[in-house]
């Protein structure tokens, strides 16, 4: 047990660590890559939140780990974007998007210490950690859509579908996590105007189509069929997300579909 602890411990630390990860030069960036930083960046902290949910019903160290990478991925991601030589986005811009992640990530730590040190979440602060996921993604959303208009980089609709689509799907993934890890998780699943896990099903099945469209062929069709029988699979745990559900199937799956979308995104890359 006291190895566990101090295993624990060791993870909690890295994660304060990762606030002071020096930014590695990202030669020449493209306005493209850019994009797709700010998307990795939307994708890697819902999915830090979506393991600290199931973190804060087991306080299993696995776990803790997955949070760690997660955070991690973000965090490079975060550094590629505050090095980018594209200019896309001003400095004041990308520092509001840093200091919005600074606090994501403090919340974070103060979440996990919870955890650690009483054996079950504070609500409370559980909640804020939510709402600040939430209030991270809108912004780094918002920079996303000015960084397409300013750079013109022309972005096809399927990659922008996919995109959409893998957002959407770590959303939902993380919001029912929230739900299947605790009976009161109404309170720190998001703000209560957050669209109803039922809406961005559709809303989801919605940029799946899109990104099917235009018939895609050998591996990217392969991609993006192997994405659509998983959602298939799913589909009525998340439209009728009150009935009772194997949840870490629905866990399982929902990662296989966003690994599958971020696949057929890179394929897209060379195809579209």
């Amino acid at each position: 047990m006291k190895d566990a602890r101090l295993s624990i411990l060791s993870l909690v630390t890295a994660l304060f660590l990762l606030s002071l990860t020096a930014v590695s030069a990202k030669a020449q960036e493209t306005s493209a890559e850019f994009l797709s930083d700010l998307h990795d960046f939307r994708i890697s902290n819902y999915m830090a939140l979506d393991a600290f949910y199931s973190f804060s019903a087991t306080g299993d160290t696995d776990t803790l780990n997955r949070i760690v990478v997660s955070i991690n991925n973000a965090n490079d991601s975060m550094n590629s974007v505050i090095s980018s030589t594209s200019g896309v986005l001003s400095e004041d811009q990308v520092e509001g998007l840093n200091q919005e992640f600074d606090q994501f990530k403090n919340l974070m730590r103060g979440n996990i210490n919870e955890v650690r040190d009483r054996g079950y979440p504070d609500l409370r602060l559980m909640a804020d950690l939510a709402t600040q996921a939430s209030n991270l993604n809108n912004q780094a959303s918002e920079l996303y859509a000015i960084s397409q208009e300013k750079s013109g980089v022309a972005t096809s609709d399927r990659v922008e579908s996919a995109r959409s689509a893998a957002v959407i799907m770590v959303q939902m993934m993380s919001r029912y996590a929230a739900r299947s890890n605790s009976s009161v998780s109404q309170t720190f699943q998001g703000a209560s105007s957050d669209v109803p896990l039922d809406e961005q099903a559709i809303a989801f099945e919605k940029q799946l189509s899109s990104a099917r469209s235009g018939s895609p062929t050998g591996e990217l069709k392969a991609a993006l069929d192997d994405v659509a029988a998983k959602w298939q699979f799913i589909r009525s745990s998340y439209i009728n997300y009150n009935d009772n559900n194997v949840s870490f199937i629905i866990d399982r799956y929902s990662k296989g579909i966003i690994e599958g979308l971020e696949n057929a995104i890179d394929l897209m890359g060379t195809t579209s």
